[in-house]
């Protein structure tokens, strides 16, 4: 028995069958519904019964023999799951079943693909090439056509599985005459027009045919062609077997190939087209050495062709051995995992995603490495956890400040009232003011903060970057000493920007004093200015900057320069190369956030022992000028009862409260404390309660102070506020519209502005009519 009869199957006419002794059985059942003698009910019901167990078990035997040929198919294609060349199991009308896995790697198999795709991507008539091999291989159980292309050889075979599927083998070989072979061979090959008469003839075709010939049937000796048949051709007297292949060439003519049966036995050994695959592929042994790479693996790699390898020496990035690795693979451990690596290439970086397949060969077993270049997932991968950290860091460096705003508004408000009772003269005014000046020295240093964290407030302007510039000159001469230079190099006819002043004055300021510290001999700082338009988006390093029209301001320095393991880490928060007590390391986090809250961009590109250039990129202000109309001041109205107006205080850190209790206290208001808002509500319910004035901070537990100051207003909509925070007033705009007759006042804050917005509120209160009842 052959292996085809295992795949007989059911007849044709089983499905029609089944449905006739299925039909058959309904109707005797109807018969013997109806039949008016019991003795004939009896015989049809029996009938009835016969028909349906004889559907019945031909269904069932139906389904058990489909069953058993999909399980034989399955087996089948198991068998080549390992095999080195694409196998595929298709049915009759060629849609793929089966593919093993280098078919699935190769060609991307997706599922209802047609088999024609596949071939289509290699020749021009894939329907008439299968059904050629197909037919052959239904009548002999395999058919095979060979086909030559441009650059390399493409032999399908095909085996019967059964009257009801293939099994395909496309072996695609590099072709003889392929540069990368020792020996050029040009096989015969000739054009033919419609009416089989020869048009043209390569020298090899006129060599094998010793001069011109009208049509193709002169040279052989057993006319017709056959396409994809075996000949003889006749050659200076001599036959020679040649396969013949013919493909379509437009406008009604063909292509005919002449390719030998016998090949010279100095050419290359197939290598199944592993050079000319556009996939990088690797050839290594257990050990880790590299037998073979291929030209894409070569070009990845930036390795020689004859250079010998091992893959330690060429990759990195492993928690473990190479050699172990490559090890476990070779025993088939861990084959489906794949694992990303980064090259030691010395131009650039670049990481790869490697998969490593197990082949025996000649009894050798070795591993076939995949390589994908992943650089680009890593770039982004590597930008997303950047990104993370950053904003982790911000969220962490506000809260931070926030809460060193109300420490410091407590010290720095008791410290002025102190200094209230101390003259000059007294023996404790020095250190008073010793307190405050630090005190300011440290809210100084978390303005740095919220300006990493992006949370101050910024207020922005059009600005000419000329004339800030130039009005820093002078005080960056004084900062940059004696020993260093300032070259200032500005470019005509910059078009505006859109910053705040004082924040882009600090960013100059920070970026000229570092490139001072870099430069321990002197030297000169040199500060250019000029004007780019990007047509497409710029990528620098992880950054990408979109297209538009820039002010580029660049600050070059020729000090020590800073390690390229050092570049990413310059802008965070807290790092710095200078010793204990030179530097906070909020410098350039500082200048980084106050340029990206602008819009704008900032890099760093630096060599050691050369210097560094610290390049900040702002958008171009597109607009327009609005020129408002010069109005006389309006004429200033006196405070409303400086003095005499009552305050609800609302803070839940007591040290502020009792400052500003104090202080307001001390300027003549009538202070009402509550620590929480639902306090202060539960206060506002008493209708005979006067209150001129809400001072309430923003963040607080329970009710935040923009939401108590709402429903407050139901019962009191004439009462202005004071909203205090820790936070910036971007912060505090954020949280919901902004509320009518408020104002804001940032921590930490002194005594005489904290009195001084809340006359201002004041003063914006109706003046009291005449004769009018008052609350005491």
């Amino acid at each position: 028995m052959t292996v085809y009869d295992r795949f007989v199957p059911a007849s044709r006419l089983a499905w029609p069958a089944a449905a006739w002794l299925l039909a058959s059985a309904l109707g005797s059942a109807g018969l013997a519904i109806i039949a008016p003698d019991d003795l004939v009910r009896a015989g049809l019901s029996a009938t009835a019964a016969a028909f349906g167990l004889a559907c019945l078990v031909l269904v069932v035997h139906q389904k058990i023999r489909m069953w058993s040929t999909a399980k034989s198919l399955k087996h089948m294609a198991l068998l080549v799951e390992h095999d080195i060349t694409p196998c595929l199991v298709t049915d009759l009308q060629g849609t793929i079943l089966q593919a093993n896995r280098v078919a699935s790697r190769t060609f991307k198999i997706a599922p209802e693909r047609m088999l024609r795709d596949i071939v289509g991507e290699h020749v021009v008539d894939p329907s008439g090439l299968i059904h050629r091999v197909q037919s052959a291989a239904l009548v002999e159980g395999i058919g095979s056509e060979k086909i030559v292309l441009k650059d390399r050889h493409l032999r399908l075979v095909a085996h019967q599985l059964g009257p009801t599927a293939l099994m395909w083998r496309l072996e695609l070989v590099l072709a003889r005459d392929d540069p990368m072979t020792a020996t050029k061979i040009t096989y015969p090959s000739m054009t033919v027009g419609r009416g089989g008469t020869v048009l043209w003839m390569n020298a090899a075709a006129r060599d094998l045919a010793g001069g011109r010939v009208r049509v193709v049937e002169d040279l052989i000796t057993d006319p017709p062609l056959r396409p994809g048949q075996t000949h003889r051709v006749r050659s200076h007297g001599e036959a020679q077997e040649f396969t013949i292949n013919v493909h379509p060439a437009g406008l009604g003519r063909e292509e005919v190939v002449f390719v030998p049966n016998i090949q010279p036995s100095d050419t290359a050994p197939d290598d199944m087209g592993f050079e000319a695959l556009p996939v990088p592929l690797l050839k290594v042994t257990p050990r880790g050495e590299i037998s073979k790479a291929n030209r894409c693996a070569r070009d990845l790699l930036h390795a020689d062709d004859g250079s010998t390898h091992s893959l330690a020496d060429l990759m990195e990035g492993l928690g473990r051995a190479i050699p172990d690795w490559l090890a476990d693979a070779a025993s088939g451990k861990g084959l489906g995992r794949s694992e990303f690596l980064r090259l030691t290439r010395p131009d650039k970086e670049v990481f790869v995603q490697v998969t490593l397949a197990r082949v025996v060969e000649d009894g050798e077993v070795l591993l076939v490495a995949v390589l994908n270049d992943a650089t680009e997932l890593k770039s982004l991968e590597a930008q997303f956890v950047q990104s993370q950290k950053m904003q982790a860091i911000g969220q962490l460096a506000g809260g931070v400040a926030h809460d060193f705003n109300n420490l410091l508004t407590a010290i720095s408000g008791h410290c002025d009232l102190l200094l209230l009772r101390h003259d000059q003269g007294d023996p404790d005014y020095g250190d008073l003011v010793q307190i405050h000046q630090n005190a300011n020295r440290a809210a100084a240093l978390v303005g740095q903060l919220l300006a990493f964290s992006r949370k101050q407030t910024l207020r922005p302007e059009r600005l000419e970057l000329r004339d800030i510039l130039s009005d820093l000159t002078h005080l960056l001469n004084r900062l940059v000493g004696e020993k260093t230079a300032l070259d200032l190099r500005q470019a005509s006819g910059l078009p505006p920007i859109r910053a705040d002043k004082r924040q882009l004055e600090q960013v100059i300021l920070n970026l000229v004093v570092n490139a001072r510290d870099a430069m321990t001999k002197g030297g000169t700082i040199r500060i250019e200015t000029s004007e780019r338009v990007l047509h497409k988006p710029m990528q620098h390093g992880r950054a990408r900057v979109p297209e538009g029209a820039y002010v580029v301001v660049q600050v070059k320095d020729d000090g020590v320069g800073i390690a390229p393991d050092k570049l990413e880490k310059v802008f965070e928060p807290f790092y710095t190369t200078k010793r204990t007590g030179e530097g906070t390391g909020l410098g350039l986090s500082t200048v980084y956030g106050i340029v990206k809250q602008t819009g704008g961009f900032i890099f760093v590109d630096s060599t050691l022992g050369k210097g560094s250039v610290f390049t900040v990129m702002f958008p171009v202000c597109d607009d327009p000028v609005i020129e408002e109309p010069v109005l006389p001041d309006p004429p200033r109205a006196a405070p409303a009862r400086f003095g005499e107006g009552v305050v609800l205080l609302v803070e839940d850190e007591a040290p502020v409260r009792a400052f500003a209790s104090r202080a307001l206290a001390h300027r003549g208001f009538r202070v009402i404390e509550a620590s929480t808002a639902e306090d202060a509500l539960d206060l506002l319910k008493d209708a005979d309660l006067k209150v001129d004035v809400f001072v309430t901070d923003v963040v607080m537990p329970g009710l935040d102070g923009p939401s108590w100051v709402r429903k407050a207003r139901k019962m009191r909509p004439d009462v202005p506020v004071v909203f205090m925070s820790g936070y910036a007033e971007d912060v505090f705009k954020s949280q919901g519209a902004r509320i009518e007759a408020s104002a804001f006042l940032a921590k930490p804050f002194s005594l005489t502005e904290l009195t001084s917005i809340v006359n201002q509120q004041l003063a914006t209160l109706p003046a009291p009519t005449p004769g009018a009842e008052t609350h005491p």
